[in-house]
This record gives structure tokens, sequence and C-alpha cells, in this order.
């Protein structure tokens, strides 16, 4: 029983000192774990910070929506409309005491994309507007990046639009089934009514900043569970639908 209080307690002390270093500004603190270690603890789970406080408080949300290429019965490609994975995932929380971590992966990817999006030089960004649907569209992406400046690093880009595309291609396989055969996806940010503004009855929010890349082949991570996933977001979804229509 010593053992067991005596482990609770180490665990307990390693907790409270993660969070501390987790929260705390970056310093040379974060150094004591491993690397890797503190990261490794604190997320998924236990990942947090104070940007909700000054001095550089959150003024925005992000959005990341998803629309699709549908083959209907005559074989031709329809093009759905836009569905906000990130209301969806959002309606999950309003609410609810015991919130999941599913209902803020959308917004997280959103800003995500677009961070690294705005790395990119401008003839890069122009490329990742374009379509690319071919098998080897990540390839060729990654290739024309480079050649559109070789200068800046891709990298980081390709792979958060490759993560872009296989959640677009989930949330689309969750909405329109299995005769989706194209996806593309919409991220903005709309900042809040400027603080000066607070008073202001007539105050509107800025118009939001879109990024609306070209469509993408169908992309499936291995191991992934695409039914799963759609039997949560398609549920999900029905309910979102439901609370909008009253």
């Amino acid at each position: 029983m010593r053992i067991v209080s005596t482990g609770l307690v180490l665990l307990t002390a390693w907790h409270v000192f993660a969070s501390f270093l987790w929260i705390y500004p970056p310093s040379a603190l974060r150094q004591l774990p491993p690397d890797g270690a503190l990261s490794s603890y604190m997320l998924p789970l236990f990942g947090q910070s104070w940007s909700v406080f000054a001095p550089e408080p959150i003024n925005g949300d992000y959005h990341f929506n998803v629309r699709a290429l549908v083959a209907d019965d005559a074989g031709e490609e329809v093009e759905t409309g836009w569905v906000s994975a990130t209301d969806v995932e959002l309606s999950m929380i309003k609410n609810n005491l015991f919130p999941p971590r599913a209902g803020i992966q959308a917004e997280e990817l959103a800003g995500n994309y677009k961070n690294a999006w705005e790395e990119l030089a401008e003839k890069q960004r122009a490329v990742t507007l374009e379509n690319h649907t071919d098998d080897e569209w990540l390839t060729t992406l990654s290739e024309e990046l480079d050649e559109a400046d070789a200068d800046v690093d891709a990298e980081s880009y390709i792979g958060i639009d490759r993560m872009a595309t296989a959640y677009a291609t989930q949330v689309a396989h969750a909405i329109w089934g299995d005769e989706v055969v194209a996806v593309q996806f919409r991220v903005s940010r709309q900042n809040v009514v400027p603080y000066a503004d607070r008073n202001d009855p007539n105050a509107q929010r800025p118009d939001p900043t879109v990024i609306r890349p070209g469509w993408r082949d169908l992309l499936i991570e291995p191991g992934q569970n695409e039914d799963r996933f759609a039997e949560v977001f398609r549920a999900q979804y029905e309910t979102y639908l439901k609370g909008m229509n009253r």
C-alpha cells in the first residue's frame, strides 16, 4: 500500500510540474525533462495555454469547410455544397459538461494550415490554389512548390496539406458516402470586433481571411478507421442539422 501511495504522490508531483512547465512562458526550465518527454506527456490529453488572457488574447476564430465531387447515377461528377466541419465538431462540446477533444480538431487543423500556408512564398501560394487530382498529387505538389521558389522550404506545408486532405476525405466520405471522387477544403479566420469598438452597437466583425486550395485527390492514411469516423461524424452532422432547423 505504501508503494502505491508513493507512486501516486510522485505521479501527481510530476503532473503538476509538467503542467507548470507547459503553461509557463518558454524558458530554460523546459530543458529539464528529456527531449520530447514534456510534449509527449502533455499532448494530446493535457494540452492547455493561457492565450485567452492578456497581453495577447485570442481575437478570432478559425473554420474548416469541406465540399466534394460526387459521381451520380449517370456517372457525372456533381459538386456538393460546403459543410463546416468546425461547426459540426463544436456542436459536440456546446452545453456539454464533459466535452470530447474531438470537438476542436477541425479548428486546430485550420489554424495550423493557415500558419503553414502563410510561410510560403507568393508563387508557392499560387501553386497550392491549383487542382491536384492525379494519383501522385502529393509528389507533384511538392515538386511544383520547389520549382516555384527553391529558397523557401515547403516540407512543413506539404505535411499540413496532406493532413487537411486526409481529414477532408474522411468528412466527405462520412457525409456523401463512397461515391466521392475528389475533395476541396477551405480555411478561414475571422477576427472579433476590435476592442476599441466594443461599445459600438453597430460594430461589425471584420471580413474573414479565406484560403481555398484547389481540388485534391482522395487521401486515406494507413491505419485510420474510416468507418468509425463516419459513424461518429455523420451522427453529429445530423444532430447539428436538426439544431439548425429548429
